[in-house]
Order: C-alpha cells, then structure tokens, then sequence
C-alpha cells in the first residue's frame, strides 16, 4: 500500500524493470553523472512512464522556491514579468530566486550547481535559448520548465513557451502609422536571434506590403532592445537624405533613444517625426509627449508562466505547448500626420 510519503512506483520496481541496481537509479534521479547515457536514457523513460516524477518525492517536499532566470536584468522590461511571477508566487505561498545567466558557459554551469544545491518547484526562463544539455540537466533533476519569449521557437513538446502576438503587434504599429499618412517608416529592429524581434519586423514588411510601399532597406535599422541603440539607430534614420517621417521601434527603450536622436536634431516628436514604441513599459505615459506604443502583457506573460510551472509541478498537464498572449496598440501623443499633410 502507498503512503503519502513514498511514490506509487518503487525505485527497487523501476531498477528491477532496467535491470540495474538500485543506487543506479538514484544516481540518475539526483542528476549524477556518473551514469552510461544509454543506461540513463533507458531509467528516465521508465521514470517517465510510471509517472514517478509527477507522483513522486518531489510533489510530496515542495521546495516553495521558484527559479526566474534571465540573459540579463538591466530592463524595465524584466521587473515586469518579475512581478508577474511574484503576484502568483505570493498568492501560492512560493518564493522567487532570481537570477542571471550570461551567454558564458561558466555562468550557467555555476547556475545548475547552485539549483542542485538546493530544491525547486520549477523553472522559468525568459528570453533565452533553452540550450538541449541544460534542459537534460534539468530534466535529470526532475525540475519542470517553462519558457517566457523563447529565443527561436517552442523550445520543445515537453516545454511550455508563452509568448505574445509579436507579428500582430508589429504590423498593427505599422498600420496605424499608414493611417496617418505616413510612407517614409523607418524601423529600428530588436536582437536578429531573438523570435519575437524577428517578428516585429515581419510584421513592419508586411503592413509596408499590403499598403503598396515599397520596402526601403535603409530605412531599417539594427538595435538590441536597450537606450542607446535606440538613439544610434535613430540618428542614422534621421541624417538620412530622405529621412522619415516617422520611426517604429521594437522596444520603448529605443524608442526613448529616439526622441533624443529627434531632439537633438532641433525637431519635435510628433510634430515633425512620429515615433511608436513596443512594450508598453510604466513609463511610457510618462514620457514628454506619452509614447505611442505596442502593450505587450508583460505582467500577465509572468503570472501565467508562474501558474503554468507550478500546475507542472504538481504533476498536472499544459493544454498547449505555446502560449500567446494578445497585442494591443495604445495610441497617445507620440504620433501625428506627417508635417504639412
């Protein structure tokens, strides 16, 4: 008979079904490395259709720890999923760790030490390409994941993505300039190996396409999401001798590095350059004029990844291996008709 304090299925059954010894199969549940792959491969799948990790020890000791990892901490953007995530970790009584791990190979070895270290309920990873050694880790760990905008695609059918309707979001900021009347759009584009920045400017061709514009390749310019790439772009967009009347960037940030480019050219935003944003940060109604933006439903993008990890960690299933949530453009006072029209 079960207890609640042991699984359903035995470690001596799953070892006796491998046909190898008990301390085997712990080693494999604790993540060692220790183990032949082909042995591995063989105890995981059987963990795997027993059910043992989603009815098992760790459903039982709950960590009420969640791991939020990121590339980078330095955005607006990302206080703003952190507080999606932590809304539902309070409301659950989970504490959030937070952390950053950088594209060096050190920096995430000394992340999975550190989560072996100790227990976790889950982990979310933002932006990021769950490369395949640190899902195996993790999967070896028992740990479920769950990912925020992930890096180039659904990470895979065991791997919950949320996202938000990038394309959508791109076009709709291009439509609404076209509206206005404007035909000289520049665009300043987000990181290339990022999804959702290569989406945003699919988005951006194809509102210039079904208007009949013709695409200018000068007039899109690279960025990385932050200020200052912003205003580079900006003031290449705008030393252009037929510059634009109005510029769409992938992200407020650059959006704001925008308005300096404009400013420091002796010109006004909206009165004689357009400037639309993306993200919809708290400081775009704040910004001198309110910026003309793409809400992106940062929060709520946490709040459902937070649900989503931890209804993983009670064992429960996801109904979709991708999530994503709506765009809404916000029209405030960053956008105008073209000067003289």
């Amino acid at each position: 008979m079960n207890t609640d304090d042991e699984p359903r299925v035995t470690i001596t059954a799953i070892a006796r079904e491998a046909g190898v010894s008990v301390p085997t199969v712990s080693r494999v549940l604790n993540g060692r490395s220790d183990v032949a792959p082909g042995t591995r491969e063989r105890v995981e799948e059987l963990l795997r259709s027993h059910g043992y990790r989603r009815r098992g020890s760790r459903t039982v000791r709950r960590a009420e720890l969640v791991d939020l990892v990121f590339n980078d901490l330095d955005s607006p953007w990302a206080v703003e999923i952190i507080r999606g995530v932590e809304d539902v970790g309070h409301a659950a009584g989970v504490g959030t760790v937070v952390s950053a791990i950088h594209s060096e190979s050190t920096s995430t070895r000394k992340w999975l030490q550190n989560l072996r270290s100790r227990a976790s309920d889950g982990v979310i990873v933002v932006t990021s390409h769950l490369a395949p050694p640190v899902h195996a880790q993790l999967r070896r760990l028992n740990v479920p994941v769950v990912v925020v905008d992930p890096a180039t695609g659904v990470p895979g059918t065991d791997v919950p993505a949320i996202g938000a309707t990038n394309w959508a979001g791109g076009l709709a900021a291009t439509e609404h300039l076209l509206e206005l009347g404007h035909r000289r759009i520049g665009f300043v584009a987000g990181p290339t190996h990022l999804l959702c920045s290569r989406a945003r400017l699919d988005g951006y061709r194809a509102a210039l396409e079904a208007a009949g514009v013709p695409l200018d390749d000068r007039l899109v310019q690279p960025g990385d999401f932050y200020h200052a790439s912003g205003f580079t772009a900006g003031s290449t967009l705008l030393d252009l001798d037929d510059p634009p009347t109005a510029i769409f960037a992938a992200s407020d940030q650059m959006a704001f590095g925008v308005y300096e480019a404009v400013r420091r050219r002796g010109l006004r935003v909206a009165d004689d350059v357009s400037v639309v944003g993306f993200d919809d940060l708290p400081e775009a109604r704040w910004a001198s004029p309110p910026l003309t933006t793409v809400r992106q439903p940062l929060v709520e993008m946490g709040r459902l990844a937070a649900r989503t990890v931890l209804r993983l960690a009670q064992g429960e299933e996801t109904e979709s291996p991708r999530v994503e949530l709506a765009t809404e453009l916000v029209v405030r006072d960053s956008s105008a008709r073209p000067a003289g029209r």
